[in-house]
């Protein structure tokens, strides 16, 4: 075989490998350049290098920057979706599956996962971020929740999978009908949970079935070109940010294991591994997160299974000695030895990889269910964190402030496009120090974009913003104090009564849950009805949750608590954060969400009242557009809310931005009981200014 050509590249890094400057062997390097080119690119790009180790050697940098960027760049194999199925059935014939579940999962049950764990994506074509498909020797399907229903059906060849709405035609109803007798029908247990996997049973059980978990999953051997998995570093969360030491979280998990008499507790959620450790790190996009799992000890021990080659120096000497390092696939004799020795395990039957509870089980462990006992804790930010989630909120709202108004001075022009108004956002936001990145990819959307609940804008599909429509906005950052989350629906030219209508109603339940007053141990299916009144006096409803959980500089969406119709036991406590985001989507036409982020607060004792009340406290800083407002439809009451947000608003910002900007947002905040604001509301898309100029406001 001919010698291989050297690029400047090799030989740069082979010189300086012989002169034994490196930690590492050359496939050692290799190993670990391909791991990090799998993480996402963070917000410093050449972080990784503190994981090789360059003793202070810059002529290191430049080419290992080069040489990520070699394998970053390289080209995979473009299968069509149909080659694709075709290799999985293949594999499913040889191994006697009559069918495979692929979830939209990882090991950590995680909405954002590494590009290796992208198996539906690569089987389907579907993007979103909750769905499962199953694939029958004659059939598929794609079973997706009404976020997605629109954009499952742009994504996905309908002519290789049945699509069916996960709520109305449930998994388990499409098992039971079309599963044959006597068949098998394998899953990863990597990528199920308990809970799912006895859900799995039963409903192949009702097919006179069986469900049965494998030991490679069929995915992963029909996509040869899989990524690896990521590495990127772990990096100390200052406690100037946590409000809280790592050893007094521990201390506490420790406590409440010994409370309720259990030996260990499994945490295999990265988010809750991340809180209690105090780090951070980039395996996926969107949050800061490092794929890993811990098990916590009664005697405050962590056992963190984590790839040892994304800890630096400074990450062990913060995890400290009770912090013991273990590689990933130590796990597994890990949880032997706590099954030998008939520990009671704690584990949490909606977060725990089926794996793992079978292993404990083979090995005689005696075990708990209880929900992750991070999650509370995690949810409840205390009061550093709360301060932390307010100022993040306050640098957040000037970019949104600076972004809205040159929206309102461009877009009439007609060059704004969905993707150059996402840009623009995004870089305005990113004029911060603390800014992290993007808390989740920006819902962009014009006009029937729009009403797509979780569109992602793509060159193919990018539009302008064109007069005489909406424009929807559904975006994030993250800030080292906290992650933020901001819907706003913008009128481009004149909006209709129609549209003034729907926006009104939206803007009457977001109003409702932002004013609620509920007694402790309200939990939030109590609440999400009030969100949605308006809105039923029309016979009109949306098909997503009204709040999700929101975490401190970790998952934009955050649990244990939620505000929708589906069934939650979890009461909101003091210190939840959660947003507050109904909203109205008319397919082919045209989408309207109004969110803004809350802290659960107390709100006193009424005069006479038997209970203390808790509230809401509004974190989003940013102006709701007036000109969708149909003021008459409003209460006193609701008029009064809006007129005080927006001065609150207009206090906080106007010190934060240019005179520009803050002539727009004077506008912009006007008061809706003010003479003439009827008027300006109805005007095109710079009557703000226009309207509030010819008035001598300012």
């Amino acid at each position: 075989m001919p010698a291989r050509k050297q690029n400047g590249c090799d030989a740069a890094l082979d010189e300086i490998l012989s002169q034994s400057l490196l930690p590492m062997s050359a496939s050692d390097l290799d190993d670990l350049i391909e791991g990090v080119a799998a993480a996402p690119i963070g917000h410093d790009p050449d972080a990784w290098m503190d994981l090789v180790d360059l003793e202070g050697d810059p002529r290191l940098r430049l080419p290992l920057a080069r040489k990520l960027r070699t394998v970053r760049d390289r080209k995979t194999a473009s299968l069509p979706a149909s080659t694709r199925l075709a290799r999985v059935r293949s594999i499913l014939k040889r191994r006697r599956l009559a069918g495979f579940v692929v979830p939209r999962s990882d090991e950590h049950q995680g909405e954002y996962v590494a590009r290796g764990s992208e198996r539906l994506a690569w089987l389907t074509g579907f993007t979103g971020s909750a769905g499962t498909a199953v694939v029958l020797a004659d059939r598929a399907a794609l079973f997706v929740d009404g976020r997605y229903t629109e954009q499952s059906r742009h994504e996905v060849d309908v002519a290789l999978f049945d699509i069916h709405h996960m709520i109305d035609e449930p998994l388990h109803g499409w098992i039971g009908q079309h599963l044959p007798a006597g068949a098998r029908l394998g899953y990863d247990p990597w990528l199920h949970t308990s809970s799912q996997s006895a859900s799995l049973t039963k409903a192949c059980a009702r097919a006179r079935a069986r469900a049965v978990p494998v030991t490679r999953n069929p995915i992963d051997e029909a996509w040869t070109d899989r990524p690896r998995a990521p590495i990127s570093p772990v990096v100390p969360y200052d406690a100037r940010f946590a409000g809280m030491p790592s050893a007094e979280k521990r201390e506490m998990i420790a406590e409440q294991l010994r409370r309720e008499r259990q030996d260990a507790a499994i945490i295999s959620a990265p988010d809750s591994v991340a809180w209690l450790l105090n780090v951070r790190g980039g395996d996926v996009p969107f949050a800061p997160l490092v794929l890993a799992f811990a098990i916590v000890t009664a005697d405050g021990i962590v056992h963190l299974f984590v790839d040892p080659r994304k800890l630096t120096k400074a990450a062990r000497l913060h995890l400290g000695g009770d912090v013991r390092v273990l590689p990933p696939d130590a796990l597994g004799e890990t949880l032997d030895r706590f099954g030998s020795a008939g520990s009671v395990v704690r584990i949490d039957p909606n977060l725990t990889p089926y794996w793992a509870v079978l292993r404990l089980q083979r090995a005689g462990a005696c075990l708990v269910d209880g929900m992750d006992p991070c999650a509370l804790p995690k949810a409840t930010k205390n009061a550093v964190e709360q301060d932390g989630i307010r100022a993040a909120h306050v640098r957040d709202g000037a970019a949104l402030c600076r972004f809205l108004a040159w929206l309102d001075r461009e877009a009439p022009g007609g060059s704004v496009t969905e993707i150059t108004a996402a840009d623009t956002l995004s870089a305005m936001r990113a004029d911060n120090d603390l800014y992290r990145g993007a808390s989740f990819p920006t819902i962009s959307g014009a006009g029937a974009d729009g009403a797509i609940v979780h569109y992602r804008v793509s060159k193919a599909s990018d539009r302008p913003l064109k007069p005489d429509t909406l424009y929807l906005v559904d975006s994030g950052g993250q800030y080292l104090d906290g992650t933020t989350d901001v819907t706003r629906t913008v009128a481009i030219g004149r909006p209709n009564a129609e549209v003034r209508r729907r926006f009104t109603q939206v803007l009457k339940g977001h109003i409702a849950i932002a004013s609620m007053r509920f007694p402790t141990g309200t939990c939030g299916p109590q609440l999400d009805a009030a969100a949605r009144k308006a809105l039923w006096e029309d016979g009109l409803d949306y098909d997503h949750g009204t709040g999700h959980g929101v975490g401190c500089y970790l998952c934009v969406h955050e649990g244990p608590q939620r505000i929708s119709k589906l069934p939650n036991a979890i009461p909101l406590s003091p210190g939840m954060v959660l947003s507050n985001e109904p909203g109205y989507y008319k397919p082919g036409s045209y989408g309207i969400r109004i969110e803004n982020l809350v802290l659960v607060v107390a709100a006193g004792r009424p005069h006479g009242g038997d209970h203390e009340l808790l509230g809401f406290e509004t974190l989003t800083q940013a102006p709701i557009d007036l000109r969708l407002v149909e003021p008459e439809l409003l209460t006193a009451s609701e008029k009064q809310w809006l007129d005080d947000y927006h001065a609150r608003v207009r206090s906080t910002i106007e010190p934060l931005i240019d005179h520009e900007t803050a002539a727009w947002l004077k506008a912009a905040t006007r008061a809706v009981t003010a003479h003439g604001s009827l008027q300006c509301a109805v005007e095109g898309s710079l009557a703000i200014s226009e309207c509030a100029l010819n008035e001598g406001r300012y």
